[in-house]
């Protein structure tokens, strides 16, 4: 007994650490995302949205903020990882209480073609529909996800951009316990891909290295919008983030109709049904 917990001792922190606990400390902000779909939505339609369904949901931390935030409001997410919807069930799903867990469905599904009942709003978060990487991709599943929303349905998306997005760099940031790396390994001019990975570095010196990869087309704002438009959205609005005063992003998002030249930026598109 003594040998083992001995042994467990010796671990690093890097084998102790849990990738999606780390991601979601280092990447997401989900009571922020939480406060800007109720807000937005409420502001276009004049009422409270209820059903959210959150694409590319890995750990549905976003779907259970939803729920957890109104007794009257349910979420489903959508992912095609099902070790990953595992660990949300065991540890978010599985933290809720027992009523507002009945209010959360994850699917094992692909977002293109997953069937659910009609809800007031979609989100794809994350940058993570830039895996579809040809226009007629992008298109087929803007589509599919007009078809699943009501009739006064809106769909939310995240995007960035800006000179800095196609610089081949690693970005370091320093958080509660860990060291958050974001590297920009790849770029082509070309095709527009763009090849990321995500690292964790910790104190004792250990790395978690390409603990996510991710493989995409880095899309412009202009194309966003034109291929929403022709998937069928009847008006798409562009929400630019503000500034801190000290070169970076206040996480503070309002309606824009330019954009603003930085060199590096995070914007949503929501699109009206």
């Amino acid at each position: 007994m003594a040998e083992r917990a001995k042994q467990k001792s010796l671990k690093t922190m890097a084998e102790e650490g849990d990738i999606h606990d780390l991601y979601e400390r280092a990447v997401q902000s989900v009571d922020v995302e939480v406060e800007f779909l109720r807000d937005t939505f409420r502001a276009l339609r004049g009422r409270d949205a209820q059903s959210f369904r959150e694409d590319f949901c890995g750990t549905a931390a976003l779907s259970c903020e939803w729920v957890r935030s109104g007794s009257n409001r349910y979420a489903i997410g959508v992912d095609t990882d099902a070790g990953v919807l595992d660990w949300g069930r065991r540890n978010r799903v599985a933290r809720l209480t027992e009523l507002a867990r009945s209010r959360v469905k994850l699917l094992n599904d692909d977002v293109r073609t997953v069937a659910t009942d009609p809800v007031d709003m979609v989100g794809a978060f994350n940058f993570s529909y830039y895996c579809f990487t040809t226009r007629d991709e992008l298109r087929n599943y803007f589509e599919s996800v007009r078809e699943g929303l009501k009739s006064d349905g809106v769909f939310f998306l995240d995007a960035f951009g800006g000179p800095e997005a196609s610089d081949l760099v690693k970005e370091k940031t320093k958080l509660d316990g860990f060291t958050y790396v974001w590297e920009q390994a790849v770029f082509e001019p070309v095709t527009g891909r763009i090849l990321c990975h995500i690292h964790f570095k910790f104190p004792d010196g250990s790395k978690i290295k390409r603990a996510f990869t991710y493989d995409w087309r880095l899309w412009t704002l202009p194309e966003l919008r034109e291929l929403l438009t022709e998937a069928g959205y009847s008006k798409v609005r562009v929400y630019w983030e503000g500034d801190d005063g000290e070169g970076g992003g206040n996480g503070e998002f309002t309606e824009h109709a330019t954009g603003e030249a930085d060199l590096a930026w995070i914007a949503y598109l929501v699109a009206e049904k």
